[in-house]
């Protein structure tokens, strides 16, 4: 353990400091794709009676009208987190009648790519914007790939906490300005241990055939509908997912917020010649907000991002360069195949003692060389990370994935150790116990789970997904709400759809007005 983590680990976890640590939010993004019974995409609208996908704060739409996106309210707790997303569900599902949620990160059985439905959001500025920019999604990366589902993670210390580090170290500077460097911090360790997380969790090492149909790759054949790399730990987070060329190198190794600001503001106002071919409108209608190397900041596809929450309009930029980092969002984590929420409480409370350490042990900045080797050991741990023996590079030394996920196992035990004495309970010791299993025994992995769950289903990953949906159908439905809860829920149905008709009611202006406003207003200062 380094000095830094073991010094400021002392300091929280003292008598007069020790409550700030649990007054840190979480939140949870759960993607889940609407299906048929027989595991069909679902081509139906977003369901009204789930309320409106533009306005409403806990159930809306990703990319496509059948690509649902529940939104927990941030907590304190990832327990009540989970209770609140259990709830979402159960709503849901009281709505969808004859469909599932899909319970993988890979998708279901697609129709034809020009089948499947872009999200809608209304005819507001803001709605037709969102649609557009789906759109532009759709002609640069395909729709298919759009619907590959995720879990992301929300995590914040309280500013407490930076507080308390920044006078203690001395630090000069605003308490804005300090935070903001500590999340970048955080950022630069997790993308150095981020591999670990793939292999702890990682729950996608197959998927259908007909997903890459015409599309040349080098996994195996398991069965006539199922390919699969043998040792892969996410096939979602491996180069068959949501990638792009014209991203390679756009943002530098993360050191400052301002090079990271820089680097997106000058993506989103710099021309890529095969967007230029494509153009922003077709048979006079949009079809993407610009032809540039991103249409928005958050077309940039990371691992993790530092987040400020926004306004309705409000750009990432802008919020961040107005208020600075306010939390972290993890975008890796595969939704979890065994689980109906897709993700346990266990692997919520080891997400807090890893992100915890990453934010409080050493950070240096990373070079290139780094940076590619970093890059390395997270692809190779995605498709490979299963494989005896496998060995990444630390330092341009060698190391087995094995002896270096023990060290940090053992390194995040201290952490769990701080974060336990606040609620008197051994949860976040016991969540790096089972994580020490999975280390010593690949086969507890959920991506082994998953090939040996398909292989028991005759070699078919859509027999065992769709199994898995059904029995997770089963277990919400038998659970309904409760009066006073369906209420709460129907309440913020109606208040969403009521608010959506007010912004289409008082709207003014042109939409081509409103988009050349949009795109005017990456922050001045980052563009040169």
């Amino acid at each position: 353990m380094s000095d830094l983590l073991s010094v400021r680990l002392a300091l929280l976890s003292s008598k007069e400091n020790r409550a700030h640590i649990g007054h840190g939010l979480r939140g949870i993004e759960r993607e889940t794709l609407r299906v048929t019974m027989d595991g069909s995409l679902a081509m139906s609208a977003h369901p009204p009676a789930l309320g409106s996908a533009l306005t409403h704060p806990q159930i809306t739409t990703d990319y496509s009208e059948s690509l649902l996106e529940f939104i927990t309210p941030a907590e304190h707790d990832p327990e009540v987190i989970l209770a609140r997303l259990d709830a979402i569900h159960r709503f849901t599902y009281a709505e969808l009648k004859d469909e599932l949620l899909w319970s993988q990160s890979m998708p279901c059985r697609l129709p034809k790519e020009e089948q499947i439905p872009i999200a809608w959001y209304g005819t507001s500025h803001i709605g037709m914007l969102k649609h557009v920019y789906r759109r532009g999604l759709a002609a640069r990366y395909g729709k298919a790939m759009q619907c590959i589902a995720g879990i992301h993670y929300n995590f914040s210390l309280s500013g407490e906490v930076w507080r308390i580090l920044q006078a203690a170290e001395n630090t000069p500077g605003s308490a804005r300005d300090f935070q903001s460097r500590s999340y970048v911090a955080l950022i630069r360790n997790f993308h150095r241990y981020s591999w670990l997380l793939m292999y702890l969790f990682g729950g996608s090492p197959a998927l259908l055939k007909s997903f890459l149909e015409g599309r040349p790759n080098q996994l195996e054949t398991l069965s006539p509908d199922t390919l699969y790399l043998p040792y892969a730990t996410s096939l979602r987070m491996s180069d068959l997912g949501y990638q792009n060329n014209a991203q390679a190198g756009i943002v530098p190794p993360f050191n400052s917020l301002e090079d990271y600001m820089k680097s997106l503001a000058r993506a989103v106002r710099t021309p890529y010649p095969p967007y230029e071919k494509i153009g922003t409108r077709r048979d006079g209608e949009w079809i993407q907000i610009n032809t540039n190397i991103l249409q928005i900041e958050n077309e940039y596809y990371a691992t993790i991002r530092p987040k400020r929450v926004i306004g309705m309009g409000e750009r990432p930029l802008e919020a961040l360069c107005a208020r600075g980092v306010e939390y972290i969002e993890v975008r890796c984590l595969d939704i979890d195949p065994f689980h109906p929420l897709g993700i346990s409480l266990e692997t919520c409370h080891f997400l807090d003692a890893f992100l915890m350490y990453c934010a409080l042990e050493e950070s240096p900045p990373i070079d290139e060389a780094e940076n590619r080797e970093n890059n390395e050991n997270f692809s190779r741990t995605v498709k490979e990370g299963r494989r005896p023996g496998l060995t990444l590079q630390r330092g341009g030394a060698g190391i087995t994935l094995q002896a270096w996920g023990h060290e940090l196992l053992e390194r995040i035990s201290a952490v769990a150790v701080v974060l336990d004495s606040v609620n008197n309970s051994d949860a976040h010791a016991s969540a790096i116990a089972a994580q020490k299993l999975r280390l010593q025994s690949p086969e507890l992995t959920p991506s082994a789970k998953v090939l040996a769950a398909v292989n028991r289903s005759e070699g078919s990953f859509m027999e065992f997904a769709l199994q898995q949906s059904k029995t997770f159908a089963a277990d919400f439905r038998a659970r309904p709400l409760s009066p006073d809860e369906y209420a709460e829920f129907t309440s913020l149905m109606q208040s969403s759809l009521e608010k959506q008709q007010e912004m289409e009611r008082i709207q003014s202006g042109d939409f081509d007005q409103f988009i050349t406003d949009y795109r005017s207003r990456t922050p001045s200062h980052l563009c040169s």
